[in-house]
């Protein structure tokens, strides 16, 4: 991914190759983007026939990039007569300006070329190489060329122009110039991307930022976010850089939602341009003593989604919140279950920790009286349809055995829950930290119960339910021998015995026996999960253990902060604090933006974090990763009215101070100071 570039605005992204050029690719969905449809498959320009190499590249805003480039071998720079530069935007559109200078003593005749092509693939189309099922056709007038797909109702097109002459044709345009010396030709091109809705309207310009903005609207709209988020005085540029990337990668992510036309972050570039359950809840964890804005609408788009039948198709049941949700042509022809789909065992207790924990920094007790409803029907899902065996656990196995997810945790991939040998277990599978999550949200369901809907004896109930539950998970899951809790449990009872980092998330749910957090924060931190760079999700001698897999031995930013969060609540504060500074430490390699996940290699091995190579970026929470740390860091935790601020600062990080940080006490400032000489972290 680092050697691709990215640009977004809203709905609408775009990836291309460090020339600015989009080519077909199994391996990474190159192209341009905009509700699951990809509306360029190719964009290259050439030169006199020949490829363009670069020279530099300007990416410092996420809507536009400027690429700087030279025809020939990189060898021949030097004696190169020409340059070209590549100026793009996205702002609703697709927009690049290209400018061809001529460096010689002469006048110079040059072919410009630019070859265009849309596959109109859907985003699953290209992950699983499936074969469209429409018609694509092509039309060239007034020098304009369209690419129009249709498939029954399903209508996309895109249309290709230009301000200065072109010869067009159905595979591109091609620009006959002659350049006086020293002198330059430029052309502005314009690539519309139209989404037809069911009345012959593009769907895009019904909502409040669907259609075309200026790059100066653009700008203020993520500046004015940007500023509203709490300032940050440190001494550690590391955390100083991640701060900032991570501010502006969010603002950047925020997308409109078409069913209710609010703004929504999208879980990440390129795959998870959408709303996502899981991601959505726990990215709004981590920005919420940041910017509480962002979350409501989260909240409100989740609840108002909330499962109401039984659809085996979708993984749906009445109260289950959403897995995610999908606008493209596999999803609209039912190709797909994701309109939306529901296979996530986890997004519905965490629904309930989310509304908690927004009140608890907002005070904003209007919506969760207004979502009493939907928190108690998450609850009663947990408890019914969520324990598959009636054992009183949360348990998953999907409806859909054919185009449902089998892994409906975190670790989604199918290999993502093993046994310590390597063996898979069969379905329904119960994970540890679904435990967890369920656990927590029947504590917190409780003090909302009791605080806001004035039901004692619903609270009383869901605390002793709660307290049963800590009991029984410490009495099976716990393997004596081992000093750890078992990842899961399978369809026997047996415990799934591997090794993970899904017990860092039992210690954020307080789910863990007080006797028993020491061990577990032993193995965390143990050379067989924490690398060096941070824990990874199954340990080094585990028998699916790859450090290159994607759930089998990388490091995720997101599930570190979450560790950290635990290791914080049980008053680990010296453990937390190695994991904030081990990430801190390695996103100085990504330019301040963790990545989705890297390679769990030893950190003596490699010298430098190595990027998963099909990782997201940016994605939301590893975006949020940064922010979360900062709140471990300074000990933040409302209480009632007022903010406590309890501080334990790395060594060696020395000042950080966060300026207004909002919340029902209005705002308030934090300050904390590590011990010791401040040194910045150098990620040696």
């Amino acid at each position: 991914m680092r050697d691709l570039v990215s640009i977004l605005d809203g709905n609408t992204f775009l990836v291309s190759d460090r020339r600015g050029d989009i080519e077909p690719s199994q391996d990474f969905p190159t192209g341009l983007f905009s509700f699951d449809t990809r509306f360029l498959s190719k964009w290259v320009l050439t030169l006199d026939g020949q490829r363009l190499h670069a020279l530099s590249m300007d990416d410092a805003e996420s809507y536009r990039t400027k690429f700087f480039l030279a025809p020939g071998e990189p060898t021949h720079y030097l004696d190169a007569k020409a340059s070209v530069i590549r100026s793009r935007a996205i702002v609703g559109s697709f927009e690049e300006e290209l400018t061809v200078l001529n460096h010689g003593g002469t006048d110079v005749e040059f072919t410009v070329r630019i070859d265009v092509e849309a596959d109109f693939a859907d985003l699953f189309e290209i992950k699983d190489s499936r074969q469209k099922r429409g018609t694509t056709t092509v039309t060239v007038s007034d020098g304009q060329l369209r690419l129009t797909y249709r498939r029954e109702a399903f209508h996309r097109e895109t249309t290709v122009t230009t301000t200065a002459p072109a010869q067009v044709d159905a595979d591109g345009l091609t620009f006959r110039i002659r350049i006086a010396r020293n002198s330059k030709w430029t052309t502005r091109l314009h690539v519309s991307s139209v989404v037809y809705g069911a009345r012959g309207e593009d769907i895009r310009t019904t909502l409040p930022y669907g259609g075309s903005r200026s790059a100066n609207a653009i700008r203020a709209e993520q500046q004015e976010l940007i500023d509203r988020a709490p300032k940050l005085g440190c001494d550690c540029e590391p955390l100083a850089g991640a701060y900032r990337r991570s501010l502006n990668d969010l603002a950047a992510l925020r997308y409109e939602s078409i069913a209710l036309g609010v703004r929504l972050i999208a879980a990440g570039l390129p795959w998870f341009m959408t709303l996502f359950g899981r991601d959505s809840i726990i990215t709004s964890l981590q920005v919420l003593p940041f910017l509480p804005e962002l979350v409501p609408p989260t909240i409100l788009m989740l609840a108002g989604l909330q499962g109401h039948r039984v659809d085996d198709f979708r993984d749906e049941e009445p109260g289950k919140i959403l897995h995610e949700l999908r606008y493209g042509e596999t999803a609209g022809f039912e190709e797909q279950p994701h309109s939306p789909y529901y296979g996530s065992a986890d997004s519905t207790p965490l629904f309930v920790i989310l509304i908690d924990e927004y009140e608890r920094w907002t005070g904003d007790a209007a919506l969760v009286r207004r979502l009493e409803p939907q928190v108690r029907a998450a609850l009663e899902w947990i408890d019914t349809y969520g324990d598959l065996l009636g054992t009183g656990y949360l348990w998953y196995q999907t409806r859909n055995p054919e185009t449902g997810l089998q892994n409906q945790c975190w670790k989604d991939s199918w290999d993502g829950i093993s046994y310590a040998n390597g063996q898979l277990p069969g379905f329904p599978r119960a994970t540890c930290e679904l435990q967890g999550y369920a656990y927590d949200a029947k504590i917190r369901g409780a003090r909302l119960a009791r605080t806001f809907w004035n039901d004692r004896a619903y609270a009383d109930r869901l605390e002793r339910e709660a307290a049963d539950l800590k009991r029984r998970f410490d009495r099976d899951f716990w393997i004596a021998d081992r000093g750890y809790y078992a990842l899961a449990l399978d369809a026997d009872g047996r415990q799934v015995d591997a090794l993970t980092s899904n017990i860092g998330h039992l210690l954020w749910s307080g789910i863990v026996d007080e006797s028993r957090a020491g061990k577990v924060v032993e193995h965390l931190l143990g050379p067989r999960l924490f690398s060096g760079w941070g824990v990874r999700t199954l340990a080094e001698d585990e028998g699916r253990y790859n450090p290159i897999g994607y759930h089998v031995g990388t490091v995720w930013p997101f599930d570190n902060s979450i560790i950290a969060w635990g290791l914080w609540r049980y008053g680990y504060r010296e453990e937390a604090g190695l994991i904030c500074d081990t990430m801190l430490a390695a996103s100085r390699y990504f330019e301040g933006r963790l990545p989705e996940a890297f390679a769990g290699y030893t950190r003596d091995l490699t010298d430098y974090p190595v990027e998963y190579p099909t990782a997201c970026s940016p994605q939301a929470w590893s975006s949020g990763t940064p922010l979360l740390l900062l709140r471990v860091m300074l000990g933040l935790d409302p209480q009632g009215e007022h903010l406590i601020i309890d501080p334990a600062v790395p060594p060696g990080m020395g000042r950080v101070e966060l300026l207004d940080i909002p919340g029902r006490w209005g705002k308030v400032d934090a300050l904390g100071r590590s011990r010791g000489p401040t040194d910045q972290p150098d990620g040696s």
